[in-house]
């Protein structure tokens, strides 16, 4: 397996959409600890620096993007084989193709696509290697979760363009099931059905590894963010919570078990 093709179906960059980049910057980097630096000199473009290097970045909010009333947002970046094979099989598969396959000069190449329930996300083939980061390190990206109106349809949607396996079905009582999904025996994410009185349409969650929820919490909603859900404990004995930045972004923080001493 060559360096390329190591991060195939896994999340390699989260990107957030803001109305206003610098406020978006001013939040996150106090909340979560990020660093920035432009993408190169003269670029809008600004990347989100953790301690393992870049894992994201944030833009402006296209104009027509907004213009279709979507509204601020996170946006993961999938790596795939080959962006225009997995689009078309998209197509085929019941999903949409929001953006048609472009370049991205020296970066490589991405599409936007949506499941047939609805959620959206990136698929990217880059044109050097990336090397993956530690997800269980503060500050990076951990957990990638999908909110949705079926979550075995779209199991079987993400299984057949990225390779997904299940690794466990939790049973979560009145809620249904949680399935958490990976490749070989690493977990990437979860998947569940929305509970029929939340109005929330399908989406993709994406959380954010902290050393303390509490603490990071506390500076979230002092700089402007709302509690959706939680704070709450998760099976595996971690934490979490989920919320919405001052632009209307959802994102989620979670804090890993603490280890006995």
């Amino acid at each position: 397996m060559t360096n390329m093709t190591v991060n195939n179906g896994r999340f390699v960059w989260y990107e957030q959409l803001a109305k206003d980049p610098k406020k978006a910057i001013d939040f996150y980097t106090h909340v979560v600890g990020w660093k920035t630096q432009p993408f190169e000199e003269g670029e809008d473009y600004v990347m989100w620096v953790g301690e393992q290097g870049p894992l994201g970045g944030v833009m402006r909010l296209p104009d027509e993007a907004a213009k279709m009333g979507t509204p601020p947002h996170w946006m993961a970046h999938v790596q795939v084989e080959n962006v225009d094979v997995t689009a078309s099989q998209v197509k085929k598969l019941g999903g949409k193709v929001y953006k048609e396959p472009t370049d991205i000069p020296s970066v490589g190449r991405f599409a936007v696509i949506a499941d047939p329930q609805g959620a959206f996300l990136s698929i990217f083939t880059p044109s050097g290697p990336m090397t993956p980061h530690d997800s269980s390190k503060a500050g990076e990206f951990c957990w990638n979760e999908l909110l949705t109106s079926d979550y075995a349809a779209a199991f079987d949607f993400y299984s057949k363009i990225f390779g997904w396996k299940i690794i466990q079905d939790m049973e979560m009582g009145p809620m249904g099931t949680y399935r958490v999904f990976g490749i070989g025996d690493k977990q990437m994410g979860g998947m569940m059905t929305i509970p029929k009185r939340q109005p929330t349409p399908p989406m993709w969650l994406y959380y954010t590894e902290t050393l303390d929820l509490d603490a990071a919490l506390g500076r979230a909603t002092k700089n402007g963010a709302k509690v959706m859900n939680g704070p709450m404990d998760v099976p595996g004995g971690g934490r979490i919570v989920q919320l919405m930045d001052p632009q209307g972004a959802a994102f989620a923080l979670h804090q890993a078990p603490k280890k006995a001493a």
